[in-house]
Protein backbone atom coordinates (compact mmCIF):
# COMPACT_ATOMS: atom_id res chain seq x y z
CA UNK A 1 0.00 0.00 0.00
CA UNK A 2 1.54 3.35 -1.02
CA UNK A 3 2.16 6.03 1.58
CA UNK A 4 -0.53 8.70 1.20
CA UNK A 5 0.64 10.71 4.21
CA UNK A 6 2.26 13.52 2.22
CA UNK A 7 2.74 17.10 3.38
CA UNK A 8 0.26 19.60 1.97
CA UNK A 9 2.82 22.38 2.50
CA UNK A 10 6.29 20.79 2.29
CA UNK A 11 7.91 24.12 3.19
CA UNK A 12 6.44 23.81 6.69
CA UNK A 13 8.46 20.68 7.51
CA UNK A 14 11.31 22.57 9.22
CA UNK A 15 8.92 24.63 11.33
CA UNK A 16 6.97 21.52 12.36
CA UNK A 17 10.17 19.73 13.34
CA UNK A 18 11.27 22.74 15.38
CA UNK A 19 7.90 22.79 17.12
CA UNK A 20 8.18 19.06 17.81
CA UNK A 21 11.59 19.48 19.47
CA UNK A 22 10.44 22.49 21.52
CA UNK A 23 7.40 20.62 22.80
CA UNK A 24 9.44 17.50 23.59
CA UNK A 25 11.86 19.68 25.55
CA UNK A 26 8.95 21.24 27.47
CA UNK A 27 7.78 17.71 28.32
CA UNK A 28 11.20 16.79 29.70
CA UNK A 29 12.45 14.89 26.64
CA UNK A 30 15.45 17.15 26.08
CA UNK A 31 17.28 14.64 23.84
CA UNK A 32 14.25 13.95 21.63
CA UNK A 33 16.07 15.10 18.51
CA UNK A 34 18.73 12.39 18.80
CA UNK A 35 17.00 9.60 20.74
CA UNK A 36 15.67 6.47 19.04
CA UNK A 37 11.90 7.07 19.15
CA UNK A 38 11.39 3.29 19.35
CA UNK A 39 12.89 3.37 22.83
CA UNK A 40 10.21 5.76 24.06
CA UNK A 41 6.82 4.63 25.27
CA UNK A 42 3.76 5.14 23.12
CA UNK A 43 2.53 7.55 25.77
CA UNK A 44 5.68 9.71 25.51
CA UNK A 45 5.51 9.85 21.72
CA UNK A 46 1.76 10.45 21.89
CA UNK A 47 2.20 13.40 24.22
CA UNK A 48 4.50 15.11 21.74
CA UNK A 49 2.09 14.59 18.84
CA UNK A 50 -0.92 15.53 20.94
CA UNK A 51 0.59 18.76 22.15
CA UNK A 52 1.67 19.61 18.60
CA UNK A 53 -1.91 19.16 17.42
CA UNK A 54 -3.26 21.23 20.30
CA UNK A 55 -0.83 24.07 19.59
CA UNK A 56 -1.55 24.01 15.84
CA UNK A 57 -5.31 24.16 16.48
CA UNK A 58 -4.79 27.10 18.87
CA UNK A 59 -2.70 28.90 16.23
CA UNK A 60 -5.38 28.33 13.57
CA UNK A 61 -8.14 29.53 15.89
CA UNK A 62 -6.21 32.71 16.67
CA UNK A 63 -5.59 33.31 12.97
CA UNK A 64 -9.25 32.74 12.11
CA UNK A 65 -10.44 35.09 14.84
CA UNK A 66 -8.06 37.81 13.68
CA UNK A 67 -6.03 37.94 16.92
Amino acid sequence: MPNTNSKVVPEAKAALNQMKFEIANELGLSNYQTIDKGNLTARQNGYVGGYMTKRLVEMAERQMSGK
